[in-house]
């Protein structure tokens, strides 16, 4: 067992459970803080901002350090921020402890994916990411059914200890097992003209609004299911985990697919998830029906999400390594606006729902989006490969 990975894997575990579980306890957060569902979704949007400004910002802090240094110290700036979430006293020191565990969040993914990959053999550096990165896939399958199962259980703080604790073990394993290696690569210096490209910033803003149609969605899925499909807290916990199994699955199915035929592969996915979103919306009222339609979700939801990480990987060119990093920002930015404009919504008194209407409009942006990325990248004055 290659025990420097799979700390790195229990690590972005631990990120990606931080990150979701929240989404399974906002009604548990809103009956205790005695705030409506939309405000207690402002967690979601308010970690999301956290991770856009911590990427540039932690980044730039951490860029001499040694990368395993640099590692424990951001995993410890985790751990911090989930024990201020267990002992917030209020909604406002909550949010606030939220923000700031995000804060983490990009730097050290990025950074321990380029790390996974010079730690593997060569020819296997792309496994390593993966495998690295397969902890926060494991998070939505794993971590967020048991860690709402456990907020409701014992309460949405235990959640929180739970996660702190296996924060603290993340840490542990990364001092004892990740050896030292050289600065850390998360200095943004050196780009050059290639992010100048206008094709990039069109494909992180495409990456925005593609998480924006999942994360007005994905946010408010719990309650969802306790107003429309009328099932028990702990039937939808369950429902969570079949939806991580779709999410899953999507996720290794993009890799495939931008490998087979990236434009193609977008361009026909997109469709089936604007098709699916609209189909929930009459399917919510009845559990299998939904659940059916949540596993599809969140498999094709993925798949688009690991192919625009592609597509934005093969037109930054030489800027790949950080517009990559920027497209992290892109996803949490999207995050923020879906659980915001999904609050709204609600808001207004439509049905719970309706937020799968909003979030298929939204992927139809999305679809004109790609399309314009695709053809700009095909115009330019050397013709990208996507």
């Amino acid at each position: 067992m290659n025990m420097p990975l799979l700390a790195l894997a229990i690590s972005a575990f631990a990120i990606g459970t931080a990150e979701f579980v929240v989404m399974g306890l906002l009604p548990e957060i809103a009956g205790d803080m005695a705030i409506s569902i939309p405000d207690s979704g402002h967690l979601v949007s308010g970690y999301a901002l956290g991770v856009v400004i911590g990427g540039p910002v932690v980044g730039m802090a951490i860029r001499s350090a040694r990368e395993k240094s640099a590692l424990i110290a951001l995993m410890l700036m985790f751990v911090a921020g989930n024990a201020g979430c267990l002992l917030a006293p209020g909604f406002g020191w909550l949010m606030l402890a939220r923000v700031f565990t995000a804060l983490s969040h990009a730097s050290f993914i990025g950074t321990a994916a380029v790390l996974a990959s010079r730690l593997a053999p060569p020819g296997k550096e792309a496994q390593a990411m993966v495998l690295m990165l397969s902890g926060m896939t494991l998070a939505n399958v794993l971590g967020v059914p048991l860690g709402s199962l456990l907020g409701q259980l014992h309460g949405w703080r235990a959640t929180f200890l739970a996660v702190m604790l296996l924060g603290l073990l993340a840490a542990a394993l990364i001092a004892g097992f990740v050896p030292a290696g050289r600065g850390s690569p998360s200095a943004v210096a050196g780009v050059g003209s290639d992010m100048r490209r206008p094709v990039v910033w069109l494909g992180l803003a495409t990456s925005v609004m593609a998480s924006a149609s999942m994360f007005a969605f994905f946010t408010y899925i719990v309650p969802v299911l306790l107003q429309v499909t009328h099932v028990e807290a702990k039937v939808a916990t369950a429902a969570l985990f079949v939806c991580g199994i779709g999410i899953t699955i999507g996720g290794l199915l993009g890799g495939r697919l931008a490998d087979w035929n990236l434009a193609k592969a977008l361009t026909r996915t997109l469709p089936c998830l604007i098709a699916v979103l609209i189909a929930f919306y009459w399917a919510s009222a009845s559990l299998y029906p939904a659940l059916a339609c949540m596993a599809l979700w969140g498999g094709l939801s993925f798949a688009v999400g690991m192919m625009l990480q592609a597509l934005i990987i093969r037109v930054a060119g030489n800027a790949a390594g950080y517009a990559s990093t920027l497209n992290i920002g892109a996803f949490n930015l999207g995050n923020a606006i879906g659980a915001w404009l999904g609050g709204r919504v609600i808001e207004t008194g439509w049905a719970f729902n309706a937020i799968t209407l909003l979030a298929a409009a939204l992927a139809a942006i999305t679809l004109a989006m790609v399309v314009a990325v695709l053809r700009t990248a095909r115009r330019a004055p050397r013709p990208l490969l996507v």
